[in-house]
This record gives C-alpha cells, structure tokens and sequence, in this order.
C-alpha cells in the first residue's frame, strides 16, 4: 500500500489534524448552536454536512496539487513553502484573534433536516480559510519526488475526514455540556488557540527549516 504514509507521517498529520478538528470555528459553533436550538438530530445534521464539505476541499486539493506536482515539481515546493507561510499567519491570526465561537441555548421554530445539511455545506464549502488551509496544509506531509504522493494526498485527506467522524459525533452528543464549559471558562477557548497555534508553527517553521537546509 504505497499510498500510506510512513509512521512518523501519519503520526505528524494525525496530531495536526486532531489540533485542527478540536479548534473551535465556524463548523464547531453551527454544529453546537444548532443542537442546543433544535437537538441533537439537528447537530448530527450539521456535522455531516460540514464532513460533506471537508470531503469536497480534501478532493479538489488533492487534485489540484497532483496536477501541479505532475506539471511542476518547483511550483510544487514553492507551494508548500508558501503553505508554510500561510500556517504560521494561522498560528498568529488564532493568537491575536481568538477562536470564532458564539453560543446561544433556546429554543427557534422547526427547521426543516435538508435546510440545515445545506447550511453546513454552504458553511464550510465558502470558509476560505478552509480552502486555503487544504491546499496548503496536505502537501506539507508529501515529497516532491515520491512518485506515490497523488494516492498520499488522497488518503490523507480521506484520513482527516476519518479522523473526525468521533469527535463530532461525540461533540453534538456532549453539546449542552461543551457549551456550559466553554462558558464558564473562557480560558479553555484560548487554550486551543495556543495549542492550533504551536502546532501550526512548528509546522511551518520545521518546513521551513528544512527548505533552507537544501
């Protein structure tokens, strides 16, 4: 299976990953609001939209920078260094910012299951952080000169959606009690900032080292 990445890869990707599933964002508030609003059917709604979108962003990206690898292996690392550039403005955008996390318990008139799927598709297909963030964060855990890196894009973006199928679904399952704790301590919020933060700068910085090593 020469898709799979190595260990060190995969184990690298997956603490990224889990660091950015657990961030709170756009995706995280419309998941949480909608199930304190109208329950937790509505917030598994959500989520399985937004994991509609993130299925769409993982593919296209992994097209696009196959295309791009297949044309031009140096466009290819411009990219990623570029990328790295594009973490560390994340790192210090989610320090200087904050996470975008607003929630309101309460009650609100029926709203039909397909209207929020759509929502959450809509919400997380026309985020351009999102966008950007796939294009530039799958190829950072590729090489130029792996003649398996299109199937590596493809499974690791697969992989991510994997990845948060448990965390979502236990998030809209635990959705009155995140939101009292997130309430009652602010702190949590900014805690995940700083862990996206670091994580996201090492990342960047650690690309960057080793581009300038070459």
């Amino acid at each position: 299976m020469l898709f799979v990445p190595d260990f060190a890869v995969l184990a690298s990707f997956t603490l990224a990953a889990i660091v950015l599933i657990i961030t709170p964002g756009p995706d995280m508030t419309l998941q949480l609001s909608k199930t304190l609003v109208h329950g937790r059917v509505a917030g598994w709604v959500c989520f399985a939209g937004a994991v509609a979108g993130i299925v769409v962003h993982t593919v296209l990206a992994a097209i696009g920078v196959s295309v791009l690898l297949a044309t031009s292996p140096s466009a290819f690392l411009v990219l990623k260094v570029l990328g790295a550039g594009y973490l560390v403005w994340l790192a210090f955008d989610a320090i200087r910012n904050g996470s975008a996390l607003s929630l309101e318990e309460g009650t609100a008139p029926h709203v039909p299951l397909r209207k929020l799927f759509a929502q959450a598709v809509l919400t997380n297909l026309l985020n351009p952080k999102v966008v950007l963030f796939f294009v530039t964060f799958l190829p950072q855990f590729v090489s130029a000169s792996d003649p398996a890196a299109t199937g590596k894009l493809f499974f690791l973006g697969l992989y991510f959606v994997i990845l948060s199928l448990p965390f979502g679904i236990g998030m809209v399952a635990s959705a009155g009690a995140i939101s009292r704790a997130l309430k009652r301590s602010p702190r949590a919020v900014r805690a995940f900032d700083w862990l996206f933060a670091g994580v996201m700068g090492t990342f960047a910085v650690k690309l960057l080292a080793a581009r300038a090593a070459v």
